[in-house]
């Protein structure tokens, strides 16, 4: 929030969801019990690939209800048609980047993508359109939640919003080149990653979080669900790489955890400030 938008016994935390008068609900509601319900079985079916001996057939699921929780913990915060809306606006621009990118290498590097993601409409699989859309929700909600405690503007809320993003993939493209849904042309440094896509990632992610905010207006009201699914990525990727997948990848769990963590805190510290707030 900017420094004009001064917290009030008015208004509700960002870890409670407004109703239609903007006062805070002391029971879940039914987007964010069935977010809940969501984020528990994406959980168990990222447990379930962890174990597999082939988890790469369980990528779909797994994004699919990762998409499906964003979107219904969305619903209770901004209502069903901003969050579609946002949904589908984040989704069509990283499906959109995805596009040039196979084609002309920008702005991520040189990459094609396997035959193992299907469908695959125009050479982009539709579960990395979905991750767009979903992660790009969860990271626009933690920047919210975190820019309550650093009292920053829009501007400031975006940029970390895509910064959030961004962290996300140190985990997602050393795990998605280890299972063979991408290849890179050229490898790069940071586990066959060239740096140029986290270059890419970032100016993608700018694009996502313009998107996101326009749409859900910024808001004074953040989702501790989104805020959860965001921490619960992170935990989940930084356990995988630390001691489930093999072989283990402490370098990605320790730079990947630390970098998703970060926000992660800062949301949780900022969702708790706001709570205190509207008690007082």
């Amino acid at each position: 929030m900017g420094h004009s938008e001064k917290m009030s016994s008015g208004r509700p935390g960002p870890g409670t969801t407004a109703d239609a008068r903007g006062a805070p609900r002391t029971r879940p509601s039914l987007p964010d019990a069935t977010g809940g319900i969501l984020l528990t079985a994406m959980v168990a079916a990222q447990v379930v690939s962890g174990l597999d001996s082939r988890p790469a057939r369980l990528t779909g699921l797994i994004v699919l209800l990762l998409t499906v929780c964003a979107l219904a913990f969305a619903a209770g915060t901004y209502g069903p048609f901003r969050a579609s809306a946002a949904l589908c606006a984040a989704a069509a621009a990283g499906y959109a980047a995805e596009w040039v990118g196979v084609r002309t290498g920008l702005p991520f590097g040189d990459y094609d993508y396997t035959d193992v993601l299907w469908p695959r409409p125009g050479g982009v699989p539709v579960i990395v359109a979905l991750a767009w859309g979903g992660m790009g929700l969860a990271a626009h909600a933690t920047a919210l939640a975190a820019t309550t405690v650093s009292r920053g503007g829009r501007a400031t809320r975006i940029v970390l919003g895509a910064c959030a993003l961004t962290a996300w993939d140190l985990f997602l493209d050393p795990q998605m080149t280890r299972l063979g849904l991408w290849t890179w042309h050229v490898p790069g440094p940071y586990r066959g990653v060239p740096l140029s896509n986290f270059v890419g990632w970032l100016l993608v992610s700018l694009l996502v979080m313009v998107l996101i905010d326009g749409i859900t207006a910024g808001g004074t009201t953040t989702s501790a669900g989104l805020v959860g699914l965001y921490t619960v990525m992170a935990l989940m990727e930084t356990v995988g790489f630390a001691v489930v997948f093999t072989p283990p990848d402490l370098l990605v769990a320790v730079l990947g955890g630390v970098c998703m963590g970060c926000f992660a805190v800062a949301a949780w510290s900022g969702i708790r400030r706001r709570s205190r707030a509207w008690q007082t």
